[in-house]
């Protein structure tokens, strides 16, 4: 049995694409502070945004398709893997994009100043455990377990040992990437998969049994618009333009879901009958649960101060970095008002 690869928000062009922690060992040698040059003002450009093909992602390319978008003023680049888009945003390529907020953190600890526009979406689900067999937590000792060497890995690893009570040594830990975890699952690979939406659907499908998901450790698993620190100074009227449309959306997502899916069903190659499913277990929080989330010590900067911890503990990063500026709502307040 085989199990098609249908987009996600870690797809890679190829099994032997760059690994993400070598990319950002380059960033701070790329991210370098552009010189002004004098002279008259010349017209400011579009602001590019990278983006891969993901459930969560997707809301600005919906407002793009009902007309929402100015690309006078946003161009949108579909990107790959997150890889790219990393490699991209350091080199100057792109201002904005759509990346896990463990991918932000790690890229501001190797000197790329990225800020937090948005959440995008909150995984409740959509990142779970599964097992070939049915099984208990306290069964997990001595087992295989496929999880991808990312931060986001290691936080569902962590968490689930943590409810087995067992120790990291106590299983067999078998790096793959999210892409694969169906033909790991399939191929008999390992005992246990962790994976994410939409290879989760698929693996249950083919007979998975779900152990462990990311509703027993709410608010852990975060996608966020992020942007250039040079450009938050420099395009905001553009950053607002593309919080806006992000919310835009979103809103008709939630008040047309029908006419929504047909318009994401070809971006997101399923059936418009399908593209309900690939949003299971994500939450998408609007503009005002968002201004609750990104608040002065709320809920991002409370996940931001673990995914650090986190990542530095497992090897994930080299070195921490102060998060305090981590978040810019400027955007995201503006965004209620009128364009």
């Amino acid at each position: 049995m085989t199990l098609p690869s249908p987009p996600g928000r870690h797809r890679s062009p190829s099994a032997t694409a760059p690994d993400r922690r070598a990319c950002l060992r380059w960033l701070g040698a790329l991210a370098l502070p552009t010189a002004g040059l004098g002279g008259c003002a010349a017209p400011q450009p579009p602001l590019r945004v990278g983006s891969i093909v993901f459930p969560g992602y997707e809301m600005v390319f919906l407002a793009r398709d009902l007309g929402l978008l100015d690309e006078q003023q946003v161009r949108l680049i579909e990107m790959p893997s997150n890889t790219d888009t990393l490699r991209a945003l350091a080199s100057g390529q792109l201002e904005a994009a759509h990346l896990t907020l463990d991918e932000c953190i790690s890229a501001r600890a190797e000197g790329l100043d990225l800020r937090v526009l948005a959440v995008l979406d909150i995984s409740a689900g959509a990142d779970a455990v599964y097992s070939r067999r049915p099984m208990t937590l306290a069964q997990l000792a001595g087992k295989r377990i496929a999880v991808e060497d990312s931060a986001v890995g290691a936080t569902v690893l962590g968490a689930l040992l943590e409810a087995a009570q067992l120790r990291p040594d106590q299983i067999v830990k078998v790096p793959t990437v999210l892409p694969s975890t169906g033909r790991d699952f399939v191929g008999g690979r390992a005992d246990v998969v962790i994976t994410a939406e939409p290879w989760a659907s698929q693996i249950e499908a083919a007979g998975g049994h779900r152990l462990f998901d990311s509703n027993l450790m709410p608010g852990r698993i975060v996608d966020v618009m992020v942007a250039r620190a040079q450009a938050v100074r420099e395009q905001p009227a553009a950053l607002r333009h593309l919080v806006r449309a992000h919310f835009s959306g979103l809103a008709h997502w939630r008040r047309q879901p029908a006419d929504a899916a047909q318009r994401l069903a070809l971006r997101l190659e399923l059936a418009p009958e399908q593209v309900a499913g690939a949003f299971r277990g994500l939450d998408l929080p609007d503009r005002q649960a968002n201004l609750e989330l990104m608040r002065d010590g709320g809920q991002i900067d409370a996940t931001a101060r673990l995914l650090q911890r986190d990542m530095l503990r497992q090897g994930l990063m080299r070195q921490s970095r102060s998060l305090s500026e981590i978040s810019d709502t400027a955007a995201l307040q503006a965004a209620g008002s009128a364009p």
